[in-house]
């Protein structure tokens, strides 16, 4: 088995370096002085060309083949933008959500909402284990400046309440995901996760794609598919 993808398999996070230069980190943080932001950042970036660029440069990755097979699209890219006047904490949670073009119902289906003029729902515990979470690093993002903190193993638990999902962490253990500038933090999406202020703020963006199978089952179809 591939390296990284028994790392997934095993702990459900891996940190990939460099999958963006420093150049490409540079443009790519230019092209997003042009992004409008109503509060943290935007779920909507695969609107952009620039931004499904990225994610053909990423198919072309040779670190990241294994994890983004042909059959995968990307269905998702959401802008976090953390500053010292935008700065927030998240605390623990699973990312049970997926953005979907429109309302179906079903009985596998729950949790509906729009966000931002989306659909989004709550998916089946068998398709987010599907699904992989690609997290770019635009800026440092060191311990004191509200990185994740993953539970490691703990996507293999299924979907967690609230109760259970603490009681798990104290088992487990957390760790901190410190990620340089153009590196990627993979991660699956039933991964318990949390993040708190930074201490020592400083601009922190992260372009959080992602990836799932290309079509759906329930009658579901994505929003984008790039």
């Amino acid at each position: 088995m591939n390296e990284i993808l028994h790392i997934l398999d095993e702990y459900g996070y891996a940190v990939v370096s460099a999958v963006l230069s420093a150049d490409d980190a540079a443009a790519t943080a230019e092209a997003l002085q042009s992004v409008p932001l109503s509060g943290a950042g935007t779920r909507n970036l695969l609107e952009y060309s620039w931004c499904r660029d990225l994610v053909q440069r990423f198919r072309a990755d040779s670190s990241l083949q294994a994890v983004l097979p042909p059959t995968t699209v990307a269905v998702q890219c959401t802008l976090f933008d953390k500053t010292e006047d935008r700065n927030w904490l998240v605390a623990l949670h699973q990312d049970l959500s997926i953005p979907v073009e429109a309302r179906t119902d079903h009985p596998s289906l729950a949790g509906w909402s729009q966000k931002e003029g989306r659909y989004f729902v709550q998916a089946p515990v068998g398709l987010l284990d599907r699904l992989l979470a690609v997290r770019v690093h635009i800026d440092d993002c060191g311990a004191d400046n509200g990185p994740l903190r993953v539970v490691p193993g703990s996507h293999r638990h299924g979907r967690l309440a609230d109760e259970a999902a603490r009681e798990l962490r104290g088992v487990l253990g957390e760790v901190i995901c410190s990620v340089e500038a153009g590196a990627a933090l993979l991660m699956r999406p039933l991964l318990l996760h949390a993040s708190s202020k930074a201490r020592a703020p400083r601009r922190r963006r992260v372009l959080h794609f992602l990836f799932g199978p290309a079509s759906l089952e329930f009658g579901l179809r994505w929003q984008h598919a790039v």
